[in-house]
C-alpha cells in the first residue's frame, strides 16, 4: 500500500517532489503559502491543505522544500506539537549548521527527521537516476525509503544530518571538475591541426566510454585516501606529470587555455618534488587540504 505524503512549499523542485508522489500513486496532501500554485498538483489529484498544521496532520510523512532554513522553522514551529512522532524530510537547500541546528530542534519536540540533499533539476525529478542524499536515523530513512523513492534513488549517507550538505558541495565539485575537463577536451579535439575538426558529440562518445575507467581509477584509489598508503604501481605520479606536460603542451598549440593542464602540474609538481613519484594519484589528496605539505 502507498504511504500517504505531505508536501511543504512548492516552488519549482517542491511541485516537482509533488507530482512524481503523485504520479508514483501516493495520496499527497500540499501546501504552499502563496494561493494558487497547488491548482496543477490539485488537478492532477493532489489534496490542498488550507494552512500547514492541516497539510502535515494529514500525513505521517512531510517533504519540505522551501526558500531558507529560516523559513522552514517559521512554518514548523508553530506546530511543533502535531509533528511529534511524525516524519519530516527536508530539502531545504542549506548549510550543515542548518541541518545540525534543525536537527536538534527536531529532537527536542519528538519529530522524526531526516536532512536531505536533492542532486538533481525539477526535471530530473521522479526518473531513477536522479539521486536524493539523506542524513539522519537509519530506522527512519528505512521506514520510508520506499516511498521516497518516487523521487529518485534514495541514499543514506550517515546518521549525521549534516553530511548531506558536505556531500552536496563535494559532488558540485565533482561535476564542474568533470564539465570543465570535459569542455577542455572538446576544444582539443575541435581545434585545427592534424587529427583535430572532431566535432564535441563524436568526443563525447568517446569520453563517456572513458569515464567507465575514470570511476574504476575512483574506487582504487579510495582505499589508498583512507589508508594513507598510496603504492604508485604502473602508473605512478611522476607518469602522470609527464603526461600532464604533454596535455599542457599541446593545450598551447592548440590555443586552449582553461588552466586547466597547469593546475594539475602545479599540484603534482609539489607532490613529486616532495618525493612522492613513485606514490599513487590519490597521494594528491594531502597537497590539497589545509596544513598539508607545502
Amino acid at each position: 500500500m502507498c504511504a500517504d505524503v505531505t508536501v511543504l512549499g512548492l516552488g519549482p523542485m517542491g511541485a516537482a517532489l509533488a507530482a512524481a508522489f503523485l504520479a508514483a500513486g501516493h495520496r499527497t496532501t500540499v501546501w504552499n503559502r502563496t494561493p494558487g500554485k497547488a491548482d496543477a498538483l490539485a488537478a492532477q489529484g493532489a489534496a490542498e491543505a488550507v494552512t500547514a498544521t492541516a497539510a502535515v496532520t494529514a500525513s505521517p510523512l512531510t517533504v519540505v522544500c522551501l526558500a531558507t532554513y529560516d523559513a522552514v522553522h517559521e512554518v514548523l514551529a508553530p506546530m511543533a506539537g502535531e509533528l511529534a512522532g511524525r516524519t519530516v524530510v527536508n530539502f531545504t537547500s542549506g548549510s550543515p549548521e542548518h541541518a545540525r541546528e534543525t536537527t536538534a530542534w527536531a529532537e527536542r519536540h519528538g519529530v522524526r527527521y531526516l536532512d536531505g540533499v536533492i542532486m538533481t533539476t525539477p526535471s530530473g525529478i521522479g526518473t531513477p537516476d536522479a539521486l536524493l542524499l539523506h542524513g539522519g536515523p537509519q530506522p527512519v530513512f528505512e521506514d520510508c525509503r520506499g516511498t521516497l523513492a518516487a523521487l529518485g534513488d534514495p541514499v543514506h549517507v550517515g546518521t549525521d544530518t549534516a553530511r548531506p550538505s558536505v556531500y552536496d558541495t563535494a559532488l558540485l565539485a565533482l561535476m564542474w571538475g568533470t564539465l570543465t575537463g570535459w569542455l577542455h577536451g572538446a576544444a582539443l579535439v575541435g581545434a585545427d591541426g592534424p587529427g583535430g575538426n572532431a566535432t564535441a558529440t563524436a568526443y563525447t562518445e568517446v569520453a563517456d566510454r572513458w569515464t567507465r575507467s575514470v570511476r574504476t581509477f575512483m574506487n582504487a584509489h579510495a582505499p589508498d585516501i583512507d589508508s594513507g598508503h598510496c603504492p604508485g604501481g604502473d602508473f605512478p605520479l611522476r607518469l602522470h606529470l609527464m603526461t600532464m606536460d604533454i596535455l599542457a603542451h599541446a593545450s598551447e598549440l592548440r590555443g586552449v587555455s582553461s588552466g586547466l593542464p597547469e593546475l594539475f602540474q602545479e599540484l603534482t609538481g609539489r607532490a613529486v618534488d616532495a618525493g612522492h613519484g613513485d606514490d599513487s594519484f590519490a597521494r594528491l589528496i594531502e597537497f590539497m587540504r589545509k596544513g598539508g605539505p607545502a
